[in-house]
């Protein structure tokens, strides 16, 4: 079993190696002109937008960035133009004036919801979406982007909640083997990524992929014994009440259900969910939500 689970590792290592290509001259610009890091995979720019300079407590977890505050806009090519979606992390109080710069260039505003309870400091997420040449959309977006940090988080009240849960050793192969997929470490977070291809959503010509937005994720964090997860489920409207059921009865908090995109078809909704205790039992519940979902899900 362990001997497996290596090889799929490997494999999907490999994998992602074979699916990174060469960045196109203007996606290397975007970079340059918003003055951030990225990749170009599966024909998709992925700018990263983390809040590094947040410290972010949730129900007394002091969590690291990686485990849910890490934003991102993405591009990738169209019917003669690119489109664009992002998800910006932002604190309540960036949220009108990032908002406002969005629109007032252009481009569109597709969702604003939370990813969490209990955090602090409070923590709203903004769905931002555009067509256009790769460089017009990075001199659009780069106004709302230069705002965020820039604004000053007015003082809240300390959590009253605290909890055992601190950085330790997870079993990563053995969370990926109960949910089926590899993951990806990243510092002390380790996050499971998993692609809907059985939903084709296109727009402008443009497929919209995992890398884009469409895709269920589930983030890991403290120990086996004492650990939290967080993460987000794309769905059909069919599969919400099933994904819904199988969390609730596994003990998994609900945080949140809206969707990311508007105009798109099919619709896809997707639902925030947030739970503590072993790591193996928490896996276990994802894996459960999960199997309601596209082909996995019981004819």
């Amino acid at each position: 079993m362990y001997k497996s689970l290596i090889a799929f590792a490997l494999l999907s290592l490999l994998a992602t190696r074979a699916a990174a290509q060469e960045m196109p001259p203007d996606y290397k610009d975007v970079l340059e002109t918003l003055a951030r890091t990225g990749d170009f995979k599966d024909g998709v720019l992925k700018v990263n937008i983390p809040r590094n300079d947040l410290k972010v407590t949730v129900a007394g977890v002091a969590t690291p960035t990686p485990f849910g505050f890490g934003g991102w806009i993405a591009l990738t090519r169209g019917t003669g133009m690119d489109v664009m979606m992002g998800d910006l992390v932002l604190t309540q109080d960036e949220v009108n004036p990032v908002m406002s710069a969005v629109l007032a260039r252009g481009l569109n505003v597709t969702a604003l919801h939370n990813h969490f309870f209990w955090e602090s400091p409070r923590m709203f997420y903004m769905h931002v979406h555009g067509h256009g040449s790769a460089a017009d959309l990075a001199k659009r977006i780069k106004p709302a982007l230069d705002l965020i940090g820039k604004i000053a988080v007015r003082a809240e009240p300390a959590p009253t909640m605290t909890s055992a849960v601190t950085a330790g050793a997870l079993d990563t192969a053995k969370l990926a083997g109960i949910i089926g997929t590899a993951g990806e470490q990243n510092g002390q977070v380790y996050k499971i990524t998993i692609g809907r291809p059985d939903l084709k959503v296109n727009e402008m010509g443009a497929a919209i992929s995992a890398r884009m937005g469409l895709n269920t994720w589930a983030a890991f964090f403290g120990s086996d014994a004492a650990a939290v997860v967080a993460g987000d489920v794309a769905m059909t409207d069919t599969e919400v009440t099933p994904v819904l059921k199988s969390l609730r009865e596994n003990g998994i908090e609900i945080v949140a259900i809206h969707h990311h995109m508007t105009g798109t078809q099919p619709t896809v909704i997707f639902l925030h969910y947030w739970g503590q205790g072993p790591a193996e039992t928490l896996a276990a519940a994802v894996r459960a939500a999960v199997d309601q979902t596209g082909p996995r899900r019981p004819k």
